[in-house]
């Protein structure tokens, strides 16, 4: 049994997470000497530790579900899954609802994930925004809460992508949870594409997870279809990523579960 966040929130955490650094004190950024106070607390009061593990050598197949499962009881705020050049890189950082979930977590330090043991371990509040931080400038979402360097342009992100390997499979993240493959059909209607063609990714339970996998005729057609990346499906942009078969066949088979 999970923890009152439930899987269901871990699909939804990406598009939270602004909000979350907007409402939630753990997430106050201040750039005075003495930091931020939520409200109540006095000059004496220590704030709890911000509740963030980090973790190491996950599988590189690894998805925000699988830490949840991995982390089943403890309410989880937030997964980051850290990526190196567009590449996973094994390691992800997990927010909790409290200090006291973040110390349970610890106690799962080598814990198999698969046939891989995972170390968790402790690391500060701004590992994690690093972190974030990182993943906002190189998707080129620009939150003016972290005061770093402006993102690049649209086109430089488009050929930080091109510069990766391409096969005849794009995946898609940020849909509607709601997304059709009608839908999808249209967003690439200047490509010839068959309904068979498109796998939207679910849970073992039914729902979508907000990601979609698409097999163009040919790798060159996919790179092409790159030119949609950012564009919107009803009121959500969509991300596009160049991803391999046998990517999407493991999504296809985590939804028959």
């Amino acid at each position: 049994m999970l923890g009152s966040g439930g899987v269901s929130d871990g699909y939804e955490i990406g598009s939270k997470r602004q909000r979350m650094m907007e409402s939630n004190p753990y997430f106050a950024v201040s750039s005075s000497a003495t930091g931020f106070q939520p409200y109540g607390y006095g000059s004496g009061f220590q704030p709890p530790a911000f509740p963030v593990v980090r973790l190491r050598g996950l599988p590189f197949n690894c998805t925000d579900l699988d830490i949840f499962k991995f982390f089943a009881g403890l309410d989880i705020v937030d997964v980051l899954l850290v990526n190196k050049s567009g590449r996973f890189s094994g390691e992800a950082f997990v927010v909790f609802a409290g200090s006291m979930q973040a110390d349970f977590a610890l106690q799962r330090d080598r814990q198999n994930m698969g046939r891989r043991y995972v170390e968790v371990f402790k690391c500060k509040k701004q590992d994690y925004y690093h972190a974030v931080a990182s993943e906002v400038n190189y998707e080129g979402i620009y939150d003016n809460d972290f005061h770093g360097s402006p993102p690049p342009s649209r086109s430089k992100r488009f050929s930080d992508k091109e510069q990766m390997e391409y096969t005849e499979i794009l995946k898609m993240r940020g849909l509607p949870f709601s997304v059709k493959k009608s839908q999808i059909l249209e967003f690439f209607v200047d490509f010839e594409l068959a309904e068979d063609k498109v796998h939207i990714a679910c849970r073992p339970d039914g729902k979508a997870t907000g990601e979609a996998y698409v097999e163009f005729a040919s790798a060159e057609e996919a790179k092409k279809a790159m030119g949609k990346d950012k564009m919107t499906i009803g009121s959500r942009y969509v991300e596009l990523f160049p991803s391999t078969p046998d990517e999407a066949r493991r999504a296809e088979s985590r939804s028959r579960q």
